[in-house]
């Protein structure tokens, strides 16, 4: 905002600049599996039978697809929190997985 109401004797006027700085959240902790871990192995052994017992010949409505794949979210996110861990993310972390993602 510029105030020329502010001038004094000279012909440079006063400017006043507002920052806003917003609150964000940073995420300290993440939920993970580790690569070619025992758990990674578990997941996927567990995924691929999930997937092996959706029922699919019986979707004969919007309905029952919604369903469908919200029973398949639901066992997903199940069994990823149940071979999952949680670990703190650091700054150096937070480098290593940018640098490998």
């Amino acid at each position: 905002m510029i105030h020329p109401e502010w001038r004094l004797l000279s012909d440079h006027m006063s400017l006043t600049v507002n920052i806003v700085i917003i609150e964000e959240h940073i995420q300290t902790k993440k939920c993970t599996i580790i690569k070619n871990s025992k758990e990674e192995r578990n997941f996927i052994t567990e995924l691929i039978k999930i997937i092996k017992h959706l029922n699919t010949e019986q979707i004969l409505s919007k309905e029952i697809l919604e369903w469908v794949i919200q029973q398949f979210a639901d066992n997903t996110e199940r069994t990823w929190f149940k071979h999952s861990r949680n670990i703190n993310i650091t700054k150096c972390l937070k480098l290593w997985w940018n640098k490998e993602c």
